[in-house]
């Protein structure tokens, strides 16, 4: 069964980057992800919020763009944004089975 929200930890986790840095980027694209909070106040994500970390993730720290050039990509059109991402996400997991292949053979 999957789930529905997502803590900040465990996008952070998806991620690969700290909490801090989730949270900031939370802050600084308030159109883009929308967490929801629980009773205590913690952050909640949705997977939409989390594919909207991708695509900010792709663009920080892959092809280094600013915070506006985030901003002004995400409200452009996204086709290219979500095709990039996708492709670095295959890529990730081929590296990570060729990974797990030499660890057999060793």
């Amino acid at each position: 069964m999957e789930k529905y929200l997502y803590t900040i930890g465990e996008v952070a986790d998806i991620l690969g980057e700290n909490v801090s840095l989730v949270r900031f980027w939370s802050n600084e694209f308030p159109k883009f992800i929308k967490p929801q909070r629980n009773a205590k106040g913690n952050r909640l994500y949705t997977k939409e919020d989390i594919e909207t970390f991708k695509h900010i993730h792709l663009l920080v720290k892959v092809e280094g763009l600013t915070l506006e050039g985030v901003a002004k990509r995400l409200k452009g059109d996204r086709k290219d944004v979500i095709g990039k991402a996708r492709v670095l996400e295959s890529l990730k997991a081929i590296r990570q089975q060729l990974a797990q292949i030499r660890e057999e053979l060793s």
